[in-house]
C-alpha cells in the first residue's frame, strides 16, 4: 500500500489539466473614470472590484500604508511597488498559459524569477488539487454594482471555486490577507448571480520571490462572511461617489 506521501507525489505526476467550458463568460474593456479603473460589460460602466475595496479603506490601513512610504521614502516605496507588479503580471501570464496548455518563456530578469514562482505555484497548489477549469482570466460582474477579472474558476479539491494567483513580497498571515478574500467573495457573488451556479469557497495560491509558496483556502460561513463584508464596503462606495 503506497504511503500518503507517495500517493500525493503518484497524483501530481499523473495529473492532467480538465477543462470544461460550460459557461460563456462576456467580453470587457477596462476604462478609467474619474481616476478609477471600471469595466465596460454588459453595456455598462462598472466599477472595479480592486476600485471599491482600495477606495473603501479603513482609516488604520490608510495610515499603515503612509507610514511605510514614509519610512522607506517615495522612491524606494515606488521602485518596490513596480517591481512587485512587474513579478505579478509576468508570473500570472505564465500560470494563464500553462492552463490553456501553451508554452511560454520570459527571459527578463524578473521573468526569470516569476518563472521559478509560477513553477512553484504549479507544483504545490494546482497539480494533484485543480479538479476542473471552467474559466481562465475570467471576466466576472454583478450587475449594476460592480466587475472584475479572476484568474480562475473551477473545482478545487472537489468544491466549485474561485481561484487568484499571488505574488507577495514576504510570506503573509491569514489575518492580513482579508481584502483578497473579500476579492474571493466578489467574484463567487457575481458568478453565482449570472450564472445560477453554488460557488462555496476561495482559494488564494501565493508565492515570494525565494519561492516560499502558501495556500489559502475559505469556504461555508467563513467564506459568506467576507462575501458580506465586501457588500459593506460596496454600500460604502457609492455613498461616497453620491458624497462626491
Amino acid at each position: 500500500m503506497m504511503e500518503d506521501k507517495d500517493l500525493e507525489e503518484y497524483n501530481k505526476n499523473s495529473w492532467t489539466l480538465k477543462w470544461n467550458k460550460q459557461f460563456s463568460y462576456p467580453k470587457s474593456q477596462r476604462e478609467l473614470v474619474m481616476g478609477q479603473r471600471h469595466y465596460a460589460v454588459d453595456n455598462q460602466k462598472l466599477p472595479s472590484v480592486t476600485t471599491i475595496i482600495s477606495q473603501t479603506q479603513s482609516k488604520e490601513k490608510q495610515d499603515s500604508l503612509a507610514n511605510w512610504r514614509a519610512k522607506v521614502g517615495e522612491a524606494e516605496a515606488k521602485r518596490t511597488m513596480d517591481q512587485a507588479a512587474a513579478r505579478g503580471t509576468a508570473m500570472h501570464t505564465l500560470l494563464e498559459r500553462y492552463l490553456l496548455g501553451q508554452n511560454h518563456a520570459d527571459l527578463t530578469d524578473i521573468g526569470q524569477e516569476a518563472t521559478s514562482m509560477a513553477q512553484k505555484v504549479i507544483d504545490d497548489g494546482i497539480k494533484g488539487s485543480l479538479d476542473e477549469i471552467w474559466g481562465s482570466e475570467v471576466t466576472l460582474y454583478y450587475p449594476s454594482l460592480y466587475a472584475g477579472a479572476t484568474d480562475l474558476v473551477g473545482v478545487y479539491d472537489y468544491e466549485d471555486s474561485i481561484v487568484d494567483f499571488k505574488q507577495s513580497n514576504k510570506p503573509k498571515r491569514k489575518e492580513w490577507i482579508e481584502d483578497y478574500f473579500m476579492q474571493l467573495g466578489a467574484y463567487a457573488m457575481a458568478h453565482n448571480h449570472v450564472y445560477n451556479t453554488e460557488i462555496t469557497q476561495g482559494v488564494i495560491l501565493m508565492c515570494t520571490p525565494d519561492n516560499y509558496f502558501q495556500k489559502f483556502q475559505v469556504k461555508g460561513k467563513e467564506f459568506i462572511k467576507y462575501q458580506h463584508m465586501f457588500l459593506a464596503r460596496v454600500s460604502k462606495f457609492y455613498q461616497n461617489e453620491a458624497e462626491k
